[in-house]
């Protein structure tokens, strides 16, 4: 169980092409989002995070205009290419602007270019730095990037937890699928009130 010692909330995808109305790739996360509340779950969160955290970190997605980081990408690398999201500089790949209130206790690492928020970042180094030992991840998707760090960060000696209610998936269905049936393999999932509430 999370304490306030020792203690990391990871952000993993919180940028305008997922959760702006009008980003990329909205459409392929809005009905899981809007049914779990993430979005204003996460934010709670945010809010009384000083209870709860030692370290708030955010590890946005970035490509260059030409997608040179990616060689032959397939998946979901290949669809973000395709459809041209989360290019540096644009308001895609922005982190989201409800974020801005808390920009302060949330620490920015830049370079993830996958699906494993720990590949291409300086993350595992700063966690060390800190002496953290539980990982609690948010955000989105459940399936690729959240399951893909999650067992990362428990190969690497890491405690992890999945919150359920601020995280988000291609499908309802593949969400509690995930939540029921994977994470518990490798982890522990829990909501934020719970989190919040020690």
């Amino acid at each position: 169980m999370p304490t306030p010692t020792n203690t990391a909330l990871l952000l993993i995808g919180f940028q305008n092409d997922y959760f702006a109305k009008d980003g990329i790739l909205h459409s392929v996360i809005e009905e899981s989002s809007r049914v779990s509340g993430v979005l204003q779950n996460t934010l709670g969160l945010l809010e009384d995070a000083s209870q709860v955290f030692d370290l708030i970190v955010s590890t946005p997605i970035l490509f260059t205009d030409g997608y040179n980081e990616l060689d032959d990408p397939v998946g979901i690398l290949r669809t973000i290419k395709d459809v041209g999201a989360f290019k540096a500089g644009q308001f895609g790949s922005q982190t989201i602007p409800e974020f801005k209130a808390y920009e302060d206790i949330i620490t920015e690492i830049p370079g993830k270019r996958g699906l494993n928020a720990f590949s291409n970042t300086h993350l595992e180094a700063l966690l060390r730095e800190k002496g953290i030992e539980h990982l609690v991840l948010a955000g989105t998707v459940t399936s690729i990037c959240i399951d893909s760090t999650g067992r990362h960060a428990a190969d690497l000696g890491f405690k992890v937890t999945i919150l359920s209610d601020c995280t988000s998936s291609r499908t309802i269905f593949e969400q509690d699928f995930y939540c029921e049936n994977v994470f518990p393999l490798y982890g522990e999932v829990r909501s934020s009130s719970t989190i919040l509430r020690g």
